[in-house]
């Protein structure tokens, strides 16, 4: 018995939290559904007056914000590449997918994608704060998650020995998976 319910909310920073709640709203649908403000942080007793909203991700998951307006500018760690750090929505369909990426690019938001994953496709865009998000619909075709079931292991044991990619799953990316997983009739 695992001991995690679920996720209750993932919390990110943000420049402001207005202007945020505004932007999840009319490019993701994202309804705002709790705001809560304090002067002093609850569970370290800082004082550091602080915004913090919670927007509904669907389905009972909670995306939240925080704005902080005495600390320093937001920063990224400059070790890690822009392309790592980002939240992943599933979307409905491969036409929910593509509908909203023209949307988002009517609006001038810089788009990339679709990609394909094998499993799901993907687009990728950065909100006003700076964070990628990616909306992926799914394309799981019979027997791929069990394949991949079947390599996790051995996949992360020579990672671990190499630290080069191992080739176990490499039908994901290079389009065999198009072959060796007929789409189911």
């Amino acid at each position: 018995m695992s001991l995690i319910k679920k996720i209750h909310h993932v919390a990110y920073r943000c420049h402001d939290a207005y202007e945020t709640a505004k932007w999840y709203e009319k490019h993701l649908g994202m309804k705002l559904i709790l705001s809560i403000a304090e002067d002093e942080v609850p569970s370290t007793k800082e004082p550091d007056p602080y915004m913090h909203i919670f927007l509904d991700a669907g389905n009972g998951n909670i995306l939240a914000f925080f704005e902080l307006p005495t600390r320093p500018p937001m920063g990224r760690d400059p070790n890690t590449p822009a392309w790592t750090q980002h939240i992943a929505f599933e979307v409905e369909s491969m036409d929910v997918l593509l509908e909203t990426k023209a949307r988002l690019e009517a609006e001038g938001i810089e788009v990339v994608g679709p990609t394909d994953h094998a499993l799901f496709q993907s687009i990728y865009f950065f909100d006003p704060n700076g964070h990628r998000i990616e909306l992926a619909a799914n394309t799981l075709r019979p027997g791929m998650l069990e394949a991949l079931d079947k390599v996790k292991w051995e996949m992360l044991e020579a990672w671990r020995q190499t630290k080069r990619a191992p080739q176990h799953a490499r039908w994901m990316h290079d389009g065999r998976y198009k072959t060796m997983f007929p789409e189911s009739q």
